[in-house]
């Protein structure tokens, strides 16, 4: 036999060593410099993580393991020192399923290649990313008896790859609903494994999103829902690391410790190691036999403090699109959809408010939605205040027709308007998002093309989950061949929704001007969230209540509300802009500013520093 072929040969033959995947992790896995903590791997640091690798070991009888997780808790991490005990350990086919392909390239580039790089072990059996060897790419791995496939669950021809024995399943809340058509990415994948039923392992892992619509929830409802329960230093009691048990003197969270309800005991953060080490996976319910399914809050991570999350807690706490996050990325839990009910127009109509010529003294950034009709383009622009407290500012509509230029220069001149401060300042729109899904794309696209120094953005709305409200980069393929900003429309209704229940100031409220017109709050109220079966899963969207009803008020506040967060990914850090628009009040500055008064730098979409 050739040398190489005969290697495979006998690995394939030779009996799978009986050690657990966290022994490996421990002998073998070397952590990049671009790591957190670089250097050898410490099952230590994350005792909670040596059961749910374990489980993922060839001799465990588990076939299905799912954590539900909060962030900085080292999920994905475990499933990274899976695959390489796979490679060097256990050689098969293996798939990774992530939410995208755009992440699959970036995960590769950023956690794959370089662990293969820094271990030793991995290093001499994968080939190096800069061979020509097409089994060696952004995409695919191999190594002696088997491959590493990776691909996004938005690919439906990468969810019909080859069979496979080992599935990850990374993030699979972030999944859309269908894979181009043809199903449920999670179905799509796990029917790859089919072949090997008996033998092969599935690792799902997420932090979750909304009740009744989480995967990794359900998932994680049908296995034996395992805890991790650790020690009373005053009393021995064992019980979960909870929320509700984390408790501050008043004013003080900073101070956050953890207490004992069994005999109310103080534990400071400094005890948490000690805590870890001690604790123990107890199980909830009695599960198939073959799914292990372990939740973990963040309150667990040795990489972030009781205090940080309390701190956290209390900026958001009253803004129910940011408490959502909190509890989805620290506790780790489902969030009760707030955007189900219709919200009626009346009372938010009647909340309307004078503040009188002048922007409201809170507002510190402007931005605008504009949609394009048949006949016409709307506008809105909404200011921005701390914790993003919201004033509509201006809405208007522009007749005429937006297939010739003289519209289109009416609305330059919109974007180019400056509105006074009360500081004595006069603030322009920082940026606009303007869709480019409707009527006149081509017009639309030409108009963004040369203004993109103002930041100026062709968007274009995409519904479904998993969309983020902003993208991390533009797509080009499009036919004007520009930075095309596709925009999560069900994410920013979702805080929309949510945060026009509001009633008081403050964190993500949102203030109407008395000149909005009946028609406004109708059109802004129009959409209601619908779920929907398909094949047996609930798709979520946002439907017109009744058919034909129109929507603009709402599509161009979603746009102004998305461009905010351009600006957000851009390096703009909202209360800082707040706090110096205070600071140029107290010091009387009054001169007129072209980018804000902030001075502070970043990036545009094409690499730009702009102030």
């Amino acid at each position: 036999m050739v040398p190489d072929i005969d290697l495979a040969w006998r690995r394939g033959i030779r009996p799978e060593p009986p050690i657990p995947v966290s022994d490996w992790a421990d002998r073998h896995r070397i952590l990049p410099p671009t790591s957190a903590e670089p250097g050898r791997w410490r099952t230590d640091r994350t005792p909670y993580l040596r059961a749910v690798m374990d489980a993922l070991s060839t001799a465990s009888p588990y076939e299905r393991v799912v954590l539900m997780k909060g962030a900085q808790t080292g999920g994905s991490e475990a499933g990274l020192n899976w695959l390489g005990y796979i490679i060097q350990n256990a050689p098969g086919i293996a798939m990774l399923v992530m939410p995208s392909l755009d992440m699959v390239r970036r995960n590769t580039t950023v956690r794959i290649d370089p662990q293969i790089e820094a271990t030793p072990a991995l290093r001499e059996l994968v080939a190096a990313p800069r061979s020509r060897d097409a089994g060696n790419s952004l995409f695919r791995k191999s190594f002696p008896g088997g491959q590493l496939v990776m691909t996004g669950a938005n690919s439906a021809v990468g969810l019909r790859s080859t069979p496979v024995r080992y599935l990850f399943l990374d993030e699979v809340d972030g999944y859309p609903g269908d894979a181009d058509g043809e199903g449920d990415p999670v179905d799509l994948a796990i029917q790859r494994t089919a072949t090997f039923r008996g033998r092969r392992k599935i690792y799902m892992v997420s932090t979750p999103t909304l009740k009744g619509h989480s995967r990794i929830e359900a998932a994680f409802e049908h296995s034996d829902r395992r805890f991790y329960h650790v020690p009373c230093l005053h009393c021995g009691d064992m019980a979960p690391i909870t929320w509700a048990r984390i408790r501050w003197p008043e004013g003080r969270r900073d101070q956050a410790h953890l207490v004992c309800e069994a005999c109310g005991g103080i534990h400071h953060e400094h005890e948490k190691p000690r805590l870890l080490a001690a604790g123990e996976w107890r199980a909830t319910a009695e599960g198939d036999g073959r799914t292990a399914g372990f939740h973990l809050s963040a309150l667990y991570s040795p990489w972030e403090t009781w205090a940080e999350i309390a701190a956290e807690h209390g900026r958001v706490r009253k803004d129910p699109a940011r408490l959502q996050v909190w509890v989805n990325t620290k506790l780790g839990e489902s969030w009760e959809d707030q955007a189900g009910d219709t919200v009626p127009a009346d009372p938010l109509m009647a909340r309307r408010e004078d503040w009188g010529e002048a922007l409201h003294a809170s507002v510190a950034v402007l931005t605008a939605g504009v949609d394009v009709q048949g006949d016409r383009i709307e506008v809105q622009i909404l200011g921005w205040g701390r914790d993003e407290e919201a004033w509509v500012i201006d809405y208007r509509i522009l007749w005429g027709d937006p297939s010739g230029p003289r519209l289109w220069s009416d609305l330059d001149m919109v974007l180019q308007a400056t509105f006074p401060h009360p500081a004595g300042l006069d603030l322009p729109v920082r940026a606009a998002a303007i869709d480019t899904g409707g009527h006149h794309t081509k017009m639309a696209y030409e108009f963004c093309r040369t203004r993109l120094a103002r930041r100026i953005w062709a968007i274009k709305g995409r519904g479904g989950p998993g969309i983020p409200v902003w993208p991390r980069r533009p797509t080009r393929t499009n036919k004007g061949k520009i930075p095309l900003f596709i925009v999560g429309v069900d994410a920013v209704k979702d805080a929309v929704y949510a945060r026009l229940r509001l009633t008081e100031p403050g964190p993500g409220a949102i203030h109407f001007p008395r000149r909005l017109d009946a028609d406004y709050f109708r059109q802004l109220t129009a959409e209601r969230v619908v779920t929907r079966f398909e094949r047996g899963h609930p798709i979520r969207s946002w439907q017109p209540k009744r058919d034909g009803e129109r929507n603009e008020a709402l599509d161009t506040f979603v746009y102004a509300h998305a461009a905010l967060h351009g600006l957000i990914s851009m390096g703009l850090r909202l209360n800082e802009e707040v706090e110096g628009v205070a600071v140029s009040k107290r010091e009387g500055l009054t001169h007129a500013t072209k980018g804000g008064i902030i001075r502070s730098t970043w990036l545009n979409s094409s690499g730009s520093t702009l102030s």
